[in-house]
């Protein structure tokens, strides 16, 4: 049987006027629903001023930091989930220790919002197929002359550059690190390049450093797809680059 709590944090709240949904009487009213004892008074209490107030602060900060790797297809279902844990948390405000609600409970809900996006966007990289990853538009990843206007090709030259940048913090020991510029290289060269696949990967690499061992080359490889393929998913779906290691 649903509790009468249970039905007002599902509520989808009618929309108001004002702008100002997280107001001195919803602080007011967060502190004397945790000194209420009685249930049916809290639920009121809830339902009537605070409700609303969590709401459009989820819905806010949902889409003002672009929170939209999710589990739902339905936003509103994402932001029941947070105001459950929100009410699971609403007895650990204390106003005498100078905190506003509003900033409290605004930062628990970026939190779990970061470790929620954070935890659905690494499971969507790892559900990704490497074919589906680079389809970009009409064009499949070659290493063939590309327009300049190619989105791959752009995502590419930056991506060239930003782990050149960070190559030590990737590879802290030179050897793997010179093996690594060796395999940016072929990227930075790709236009000149007529064949590319993993056994010509291999004898270009050999080339540049003699004594390279394949397993050595292989997972160097393996780590910089990795980063390429976080970044490139990030790409293609937000429309601009946020490289991260």
């Amino acid at each position: 049987m649903t509790s009468i709590l249970e039905k007002s944090i599902t509520k989808v709240p009618k929309k108001k006027v004002s702008k100002n949904y997280f107001t001195q009487e919803t602080e007011d009213a967060i502190v004397l629903y945790n000194n209420t004892l009685d249930f049916e008074l809290r639920s009121q209490i809830y339902e009537e001023k605070i409700h609303y107030a969590f709401f459009k602060l989820t819905q806010n900060i949902i889409h003002t930091f672009k929170f939209y790797h999710t589990e739902v297809n339905n936003l509103e279902h994402l932001q029941h989930e947070i105001i459950v844990f929100l009410l699971s948390k609403i007895h650990l405000f204390d106003p005498r220790k100078g905190a506003k609600a509003y900033s409290y409970f605004g930062t628990i809900v970026k939190r779990w919002c970061i470790l929620y996006n954070d935890k659905n966007y690494k499971s969507k990289i790892r559900k990704v197929s490497t074919d589906e990853l680079l389809k970009d538009d009409t064009h499949s990843y070659t290493l063939e002359p590309t327009n300049s206007n190619d989105k791959l090709s752009i995502f590419m030259d930056e991506y060239v550059e930003f782990v050149s940048v960070n190559i030590y913090k990737l590879f802290p020991k030179e050897y793997d690190a010179k093996i690594a510029d060796a395999i940016l290289e072929l990227f930075r060269k790709r236009e000149s390049i007529d064949v590319f696949n993993k056994k010509a990967l291999y004898i270009y690499i050999h080339e540049m450093i003699p004594d390279a061992k394949t397993p050595k080359i292989t997972k160097i490889a393996g780590v910089l797809y990795g980063v390429f393929k976080k970044n490139y998913l990030f790409y293609l779906e937000q429309g601009y680059t946020s490289f991260q290691l």
